[in-house]
Order: C-alpha cells, then structure tokens, then sequence
C-alpha cells in the first residue's frame, strides 16, 4: 500500500467466485491499488460473518473495512472511490459524475437483471427478457458510439478505465455463457459493433485479463443453477 496509515487498514471482501458483483469490487480495490484480504463465502452455509455483516440480503460481496461492512457491489464501488482518492473511478465534474452513475443503474435496471431473467426463465418469460436485454443493449451501443473511439477506448473517457467500464464489466466474461446456458443470443458484433470494440479493449487491460474466469467451469455452474431454478418452479 501506498502509506504506512493504509497498511494499518484491514480490507476485507466476502464474495463467491463466480459472482460478477464480487468481480466488480475486485476490479475497483484493484485499480485502487487496495490490498485486501479475500474470503470465499458457502451460499448454502453462510458464514456467521456474512449473516451478521449483512443481515438484511445475506449475500455477497461484503467489503469489511476496518471491521465496518458495506454492502450491494454499485455503493461498494463508490465507497471506494470516495475513501481511496487515488486513481478516482467517477468523473470530477458533478454534471459527469451524474451521467456515470445514470448509466450505471442502467446497466444495473435494464441489463444486469434483464440477463438473471433470461437465465432462470423459460418460454414466454425468457423471451420477454431477452427482448428487453436486446433493446437495453441498443441504447448502451448508442451511447458507446456517441462516447468511445479510436482515442478514447474506455467510457472513462481520457483517464481510461473508470466507474462505468467497471460496473459493464462482466459482460465480458458473463453474457457469452449465460447466452449458451440459456439457449438465447444477445450480443452480435454487427449490431453492436462498439460495445464488442469495447470488450475486446477492456479484456486486454493488464488488471482485468488475469481475473477473467474460466468459460468451461462458468458454464458447468451456470447451468446447475438454471437447472435448479426451473425446478423449483415446476413444482410451484
């Protein structure tokens, strides 16, 4: 760490290795340049620590520091931003700063939960879902036309990564294998072609290539839990 204040400082994340919101938090302590201690958390058993450090959801991630706990990955982050101000994540500028946090409850509202949908629905269900993800991904390629370039590669504009690239992140490694597991296809490089630009970037950066996850292993999780999910709610 950078100071002697912030070695005395213990960071702590609860998550499960497959969880694109724990991955989240990963990247943002990462590009901090945070040191943080790692626990992977049993979602069947949940540890005492996890129940007692977020009582209301019981779910990962968790960022303990100094033993205080912070909860839900988009508050994670910005705590982060706010209480590590090297390498800030969100814009200075105010008007900025709102327009990257709009985007990411986009990503949030629209995607994210558009994605959990179509994977642990079928039928008329899933196809809903999958239409809503299309029409979500139209607007974020709008805006990723009318932001990224040749110059500017990331949606943190001049200063690369930032708060925005981070929350889309996990398209990146998620989508393609939610698409396979759920038997349904989102992203198309013809009808998306700056979005796929901008993952082949995001990828490539040196802090985030090394923590992608293993397709193969992904797809075997992935689909246990779909299978699961429709299980249940056959007997319903």
């Amino acid at each position: 760490m950078a100071s002697g204040a912030m070695q005395e400082e213990q960071v702590k994340l609860l998550g499960i290795w497959v969880s694109p919101f724990v991955k989240r938090v990963e990247w943002a302590l990462k590009f901090k340049g945070v040191e943080y201690e790692y626990v992977e958390e049993d979602l069947i058993n949940k540890s005492s620590l996890l129940l007692t450090s977020n009582p209301v959801h019981q779910k990962v991630p968790v960022l303990l520091h100094n033993g205080n706990p912070i909860v839900e990955s988009l508050v994670i982050i910005e705590y982060i931003d706010e209480n590590w101000k090297q390498n800030p994540m969100l814009p200075q500028d105010p008007h900025e700063r709102a327009k990257a946090r709009f985007w990411a409850n986009f990503i949030e509202q629209k995607i994210t939960e558009a994605t959990r949908t179509a994977l642990l629905t079928e039928g008329e269900q899933q196809e809903k879902a999958v239409k809503e993800l299309k029409e979500a991904m139209e607007v974020l390629e709008g805006e990723a036309a009318a932001k990224l370039n040749d110059k500017t590669l990331f949606f943190g504009g001049k200063n690369g990564l930032g708060y925005v690239d981070i929350v889309l992140g996990w398209i990146c490694n998620w989508v393609e294998v939610i698409e396979e597991v759920g038997g349904f296809k989102v992203l198309d490089p013809q009808k998306q072609p700056h979005i796929h630009k901008w993952m082949a970037n995001f990828v490539e950066v040196p802090l985030i290539k090394p923590t992608l996850l293993p397709k193969e292993k992904m797809v075997v999780y992935f689909q246990m839990v779909r299978q699961a999910v429709l299980g249940l709610a056959a007997k319903k």
